[in-house]
């Protein structure tokens, strides 16, 4: 297989570039960093609060569009069994955001945390607190997988370079700038990123439109020439699976260190809502070209190009369709530009899931629990180190996954059924406590496991009604995931309350259950 020199050639062009710009900002962040009189560590974390309007709403919306969105929405939309009424992700990124910072954004940045676990850590204490960072890391890693894996399928197709050789180079890159710069380099790299994005995609829909082999989207939207209509539908048996996805990424989008880590460095509060929900209309916006590429893949008879008379989705390549599309149906100086899109957008959510999972590790257990008395030189050092050690374990996830818009989902899911509901339980529910807590997390974690994951082939427990069984795998169509969750919220705000009736000092810990226990029984 003979590697795309040309495109290699850009691609590597475009790295260096981003590289460029990256350490451009580390510079500038040096500067900013001596004239700061607050922590250090701060400043790699958040910036110092010194992010502006523009810049705040750039960044936001380059974090939210990662390959795994591109790539996966494209993936949805095409998929004979799925379609556009099942591609969820570009109108939920619009509501996620949106309700993220009219009920979310001002509350957190008010406050003046640092990390998303701060108000966890202050409510229920440090060491307690920290069962909520689980999810929150193994959701980040997660997330840089499918980030990751989405380059490495794009670049396999469209420069015959071997995946495990792209997955890695654009780790290394994106690693490197954000170990010299923190945020200031995160948050400049991501506009030039965007501009990418945004350029790159919009520059290869109308080619891909006019390929002779692809039929007229407004005809196969409604009829079913190559295959069914890429609009899909929704089986009335199925509207309680769409309602958990949907819900999902809604709700399941906001509990992200990566995004709180823009709120949060906003020079103000109201710039914090702002950035929020302008970049809840951009995310949506950058989506619009791979729904466009999918409806093509849906609308082309493969058998006029030179892919082979199979279609993707039979040879089991949907996942690829995004990068398959842009090899076969668009000119080969055309498709560069749609793979420095590509890496464009999964350096720009990689740099961001770096950071957030490095500074919540860092400020939230290194800092408090581990060594609270460590120095700043010590902490940032720490800081680094997670970095490095993070990027490892994404690239190596990457490296195995079988579909990127089923490990996009899952880092959502772990959030949305464990995370959202303690989240809003810390910010709106006074009479929360740590029995509550605790026990919230456990009902929601236990309840997931317990409703299996086909992904990774984890048997269902609890058969939900209305589920079947394929390939000896129990398919839950019953929204389990929001059962989980709103259970979670449920137990976490009844439990807290008998408690503080009970207690009215309100303060129960896992160590003293034995002793609460002991006083039940001996009053029953």
């Amino acid at each position: 297989m003979a590697i795309n020199i040309a495109g290699a050639v850009s691609i590597a062009s475009f790295y260096l570039l981003i590289l460029t710009v990256g350490i451009w900002a580390a510079r500038r962040a040096k500067k900013v960093e001596r004239a700061y009189e607050g922590d250090q560590s701060e400043m790699v974390m958040i910036a110092g609060r010194k992010i502006g309007f523009v810049l705040g709403i750039l960044t936001t919306t380059a974090t939210w569009v990662g390959g795994a969105y591109i790539n996966g929405t494209a993936e949805m939309v095409y998929r004979p069994d799925a379609g556009l009424v099942w591609t969820v992700a570009p109108w939920t990124s619009l509501l996620c955001l949106v309700i993220g910072g009219l009920c979310f954004a001002k509350k957190m940045r008010a406050e003046k945390y640092v990390t998303m676990l701060d108000p966890f850590q202050l409510r229920y204490g440090k060491q307690i607190a920290s069962l909520v960072f689980i999810p929150a890391i193994v959701g980040e890693i997660f997330w840089s997988a499918a980030i990751l894996a989405a380059l490495g399928t794009t670049s396999s197709v469209i420069l015959d370079l071997d995946k495990k050789l792209s997955v890695v180079i654009s780790a290394c890159v994106t690693m490197i700038y954000t170990l010299l710069g923190g945020l200031y380099s995160v948050a400049y790299t991501d506009v030039v990123q965007l501009g990418c994005i945004f350029f790159g995609l919009w520059l290869c829909v109308p080619f891909t439109m006019l390929n002779h082999a692809v039929t007229d989207i407004k005809i196969t939207a409604f009829k079913e020439i190559h295959q069914k209509s890429w609009l899909g539908s929704i089986d009335d048996r199925f509207i309680g699976k769409w309602i958990d996805d949907f819900l999902l990424m809604v709700l399941g989008g906001i509990p992200w260190q990566a995004y709180f880590q823009r709120v949060l460095a906003s020079s103000s509060i109201k710039n914090a809502q702002k950035l929020s929900i302008a970049g809840a209309f951009g995310g949506c916006i950058m989506g619009i070209p791979s729904v466009l590429i999918g409806s093509v893949a849906a609308s082309t008879d493969w058998n006029q190009t030179s892919y082979g008379s199979q279609s993707p989705y039979e040879k089991n390549e949907a996942a690829m369709i995004l990068p398959i599309v842009l090899r076969y149906l668009c000119p080969p100086y055309i498709s560069i530009f749609g793979i420095g899109a590509i890496a464009a957008a999964v350096m720009s959510s990689t740099d961001s899931s770096l950071l957030s999972s490095s500074s919540m590790f860092t400020h939230n257990i290194y800092r408090k629990i581990l060594r609270p008395k460590a120095s700043a030189k010590e902490i940032l050092y720490a800081m680094k180190t997670t970095v490095f050690l993070v990027t490892v374990l994404a690239t190596v996830l990457a490296l195995f996954t079988n579909t990127i818009y089923g490990l996009y989902a899952l880092s959502a899911d772990l959030v949305y059924v464990i995370l959202f509901p303690q989240l809003v339980c810390v910010l709106y529910v006074s009479c929360v406590n740590r029995l509550g807590f605790v026990t919230g997390v456990l009902t929601a974690a236990l309840l997931r496991i317990a409703g299996g994951e086909p992904l990774f082939h984890f048997p269902a427990v609890i058969h939900y009604p209305g589920g079947y069984f394929q390939d000896n795998d129990y398919i839950q169509i019953f929204p389990y995931k929001t059962f989980a969750m709103l259970s979670s919220l449920l137990v976490t705000v009844t439990l807290s309350y008998i408690s503080k009736l009970k207690w009215p000092e309100g303060y129960v810990t896992v160590f003293n259950l034995t002793e609460i226990s002991r006083e039940m029984r001996t009053t029953s």
